[in-house]
């Protein structure tokens, strides 16, 4: 019992480190029409992805095994099934990771949410000189941003290349890092149950070619400065 209580301890303790952490880099192509929180009970959302139903993509290097693994990999909760959660009874949520035009058009969907990012690493096997999303994931999320209203999700564990294209068409954008097995600390936020409150700890750049970019230092022309963060009322 006491295993059981303190293992469910550690869990809320996670699920809130989640929700405290996710940085809100925007919120809406018209400042008047905050995209976020989401709404609820609206009648179909697409969620969309590599990284949307991967626990182990959640999780990171370090986690199980050194490189980390994709996958059902421990105990926790995908950012699809906390979406499932968290809206109404009524609220039809389809998932389709990669989803074709065909499958777009017609469909008649309230807004989408795409969860995109890196593979689990450690060490070296991180090194990349590119830090482009990675799994086609900022073609998808454009695809998508051209037929729906679309919330875009950043999992990574380090600050990647956000084309331009991508902030334009996306209409919010959330840096989550690696929320770990705690999938509902993400619902918490996107539906409005709790403030963003995350800040950027770190400069986020525009191309790898202002590499090292920090803060203070001159010229200093990020896409996000450090300590950016929105909330939902901003």
């Amino acid at each position: 019992m006491l295993s059981r209580l303190l293992f469910q301890l550690h869990r809320d303790l996670g699920r809130e480190a989640v929700r405290k952490s996710m940085v809100l880099l925007k919120n809406g192509n018209d400042p008047q029409k905050p995209f976020l929180p989401l709404n609820r009970n609206c009648q179909k959302i697409l969620v969309a992805g590599s990284h949307a139903d991967n626990l182990g993509y959640q999780c990171g290097g370090w986690t199980i095994t050194w490189y980390g693994l994709s996958g059902r990999i421990t105990v926790g909760t995908t950012i699809l099934e906390a979406i499932n959660k968290a809206v109404g009874d009524e609220v039809e949520v389809i998932y389709e990771e990669n989803p074709s035009a065909e499958f777009l058009s017609g469909q008649n969907f309230s807004y989408a949410v795409v969860a995109i990012g890196e593979a689990p690493y450690a060490e070296f096997t991180g090194d990349n000189l590119e830090l482009n999303i990675p799994f086609n994931g900022t073609n998808i999320a454009c695809s998508i941003a051209d037929k729906i209203p679309t919330l875009t999700i950043i999992i990574s564990g380090r600050p990647l290349v956000i084309e331009p294209r991508l902030l334009e068409k996306t209409e919010s954008l959330i840096a989550a890092w690696l929320p770990g097995s705690e999938g509902d600390g993400v619902a918490d936020v996107l539906f409005g149950d709790y403030e963003f409150e995350g800040r950027l700890p770190v400069t986020w750049f525009k191309d790898v070619g202002q590499l090292p970019l920090n803060h203070g230092q001159e010229p200093y022309d990020p896409l996000f400065p450090f300590g950016f963060g929105l909330t939902c009322g901003k």
